[in-house]
């Protein structure tokens, strides 16, 4: 596994698709693909929409990155940073902002690479 974190629109799904080596119609969609995809897409981006669906449906973001691991061990995610901004005032938007980066921390973990992308410039940091 492979974690690309970063803010909005800085190169992460570029970068995802470059260390891949595959095109962008693999690539699974955080905000609008099923669940299902992101168990066999060697891509998928915006981990922190699939989280906010997750927490919408009531669902435990901690059990699917467990399957995930399981079941696409070799993906490449990217996922927003969301913590270094403006605290939410709503209380689900705070929920889900730790919760993604819960689940950030529960993928870096268990990936063999991770990196951070500013300005479209990729740093290894493990």
């Amino acid at each position: 596994m492979k974690l690309i974190v970063g803010g909005a629109w800085q190169g992460k799904l570029s970068f995802a698709l470059e260390l891949s080596g595959s095109e962008a119609s693999v690539v699974a969609e955080g905000d609008k693909d099923g669940f299902d995809k992101a168990m066999t897409s060697p891509v998928i981006h915006h981990l922190q929409e699939y989280i906010r669906r997750l927490l919408q449906e009531g669902k435990d973001p901690g059990e699917f990155i467990d399957k995930l691991k399981e079941e696409n061990p070799d993906v490449i995610v990217t996922s927003n940073e969301l913590g270094c901004g403006i605290v939410p005032m709503d209380p689900f938007d705070r929920v889900w902002r730790e919760q993604t980066g819960r689940a950030g921390e529960k993928l870096a973990k268990n990936c063999d690479e991770v990196y951070r992308v500013i300005c479209g410039i990729s740093a290894r940091i493990k």
